[in-house]
C-alpha cells in the first residue's frame, strides 16, 4: 500500500502520558506497518498502538494533534510534528479503506433491495395495476366514466347534436354497425376532428361526417374504424395511463375517478392526435362483418386512394356481401341532426 510504504520509517518526538498518570514524557514515535510504536530515546519500546484504532480527539484544524489508543483509556499522545500527523492520518485512511465493513455491505445489500423495490414500483406496479383495473372494472362503471367524460366535453365541443327524428336514425346506424348490442354513437358539433372513442363503447362523430358526404357508408366507415381503434387502444387503459397510479388505485378502491383527472383527460382527448389503427386486416374484417362498403371510407380518408389502396382493393373483393347502411329516410334525418 503506497501510504504504508511512504511512512513506514517515519519517526518524530512527541509527548506521551501513560494510562493512570498525570505527567507527560517526551518519547520517540515511529510508524510500523499497522502500529504506532512509542519508545524512549534509548530505543526501548514503551507502548504499541494499533493504527486503525487510534482516534484523534481534538480538532484537525489545531496545530498539535492529541491521540488516544482506545476510547476507554486516559492514555494520550501529543504530536506537533506535521509530517507525523499527516502520516498517521494517511495510513489510517489507507487501512480503513482496506478493512471489511459488514455494516457497509449490509447497507449496500439493503440499498440494492430498496432500489430494486423502487424500480419495481415505478416501472412494473403501475402497469400491473392498470391491467388489473382494465380487466375487472365492470361495464356499468365504464359507461359511467364515458358519460362523465362526454358531459365534460360539452364545454369545449358543444352539446351533442340531436333531434327527435335523427336520434332514431342514429340508433339504427349504431345497431347496424355493432355485432353486439349496446354502445352509443354521438354526433358532436366541434372539438373532435373526425372521430373519438370513450369508455362505455361511446363513439363520437364530427358533424361533418354526416353533413359533407352523400353516402352513409362514409360516417359508417369512420365509426367502424373508431370501434377498431377502441379495440386496439382500450379507452379506460388510455385514461389510467395518462392519469397515473393514484387514479388507478382510486378507481380500484372506490370505483370512481376524481373530476380533476377527468377534466385533464378530456382536454387531452380533444387535442391529441388519434392513435394509428395497426392492423389493416382486422379493420377490413370489421367492415366485412358489418356488411359495409369500405371504399367510400377509404376515399374519404385519402381522396387519391394511394394510402388506403389495401382497403379499396378489399372492397372490390367483398362488394357482393354488403347491404344498405341506412334507409333513405334515416339518412336524410341523420344529415339534419345538427340542424343544418
Amino acid at each position: 500500500m503506497t501510504a504504508l510504504t511512504e511512512y513506514e520509517r517515519l519517526e518524530a518526538s512527541a509527548l506521551w502520558r501513560p494510562e493512570g498518570e498525570t505527567q507527560k514524557r517526551e518519547v520517540l514515535v515511529s510508524l510500523g506497518d499497522a502500529t504506532l510504536v512509542i519508545s524512549d530515546f534509548a530505543g526501548t519500546p514503551l507502548a504499541h498502538w494499533s493504527l486503525p484504532a487510534i482516534e484523534r480527539i481534538n480538532g484537525t484544524n489545531e496545530k498539535k494533534a492529541l491521540y488516544s489508543p482506545d476510547p476507554d483509556t486516559d492514555e494520550r499522545l501529543e504530536v506537533d510534528d506535521s509530517t507525523l500527523i499527516e502520516g498517521i492520518a494517511r495510513i489510517r485512511s489507507a487501512l480503513e479503506r482496506g478493512r471489511y465493513h459488514p455494516g457497509r455491505l449490509r447497507g449496500m445489500v439493503i440499498g440494492a433491495a430498496l432500489a430494486g423495490g423502487v424500480a419495481l414500483g415505478v416501472f412494473w406496479l403501475p402497469d400491473a395495476l392498470i391491467r388489473q383495473a382494465v380487466s375487472i372494472v365492470p361495464d356499468v362503471t365504464r359507461v359511467e366514466i364515458g358519460a362523465q367524460l362526454l358531459d365534460r366535453m360539452q364545454r369545449l365541443s358543444g352539446r351533442p347534436c340531436v333531434t327527435e327524428r335523427s336520434a332514431q336514425a342514429l340508433e339504427h346506424l349504431n345497431s347496424r354497425l355493432r355485432a353486439v348490442a349496446g354502445g352509443r354513437l354521438v354526433v358532436v358539433e366541434s372539438g373532435v376532428p373526425t372521430t373519438q372513442h370513450l369508455p362505455g363503447r361511446i363513439v363520437l362523430l364530427n358533424r361533418a361526417l354526416v353533413e359533407d358526404f352523400d353516402d352513409p357508408a362514409v360516417p359508417a366507415g369512420f365509426a367502424l374504424a373508431e370501434m377498431e381503434r377502441a379495440r386496439q387502444h382500450d379507452p379506460l387503459e388510455r385514461l389510467l395511463k395518462q392519469s397515473g397510479l393514484m387514479a388507478t388505485l382510486r378507481l380500484l378502491t372506490t370505483g370512481h375517478i376524481d373530476p380533476e383527472t377527468l377534466d385533464a383527460h378530456t382536454e387531452d382527448l380533444l387535442t391529441a392526435p388519434p392513435a394509428p389503427i395497426e392492423a389493416t386486416d382486422a379493420l377490413i374484417a370489421r367492415f366485412v362483418a358489418a356488411q359495409v362498403h369500405i371504399a367510400p371510407y377509404a376515399y374519404a380518408v385519402d381522396i387519391t386512394g394511394e394510402t388506403t389502396l389495401p382497403l379499396i382493393e378489399a372492397d372490390a373483393v367483398n362488394v357482393d356481401d354488403t347491404r344498405a347502411v341506412l334507409s333513405d329516410g334515416d339518412w336524410v334525418a341523420l344529415q339534419g341532426i345538427c340542424g343544418g
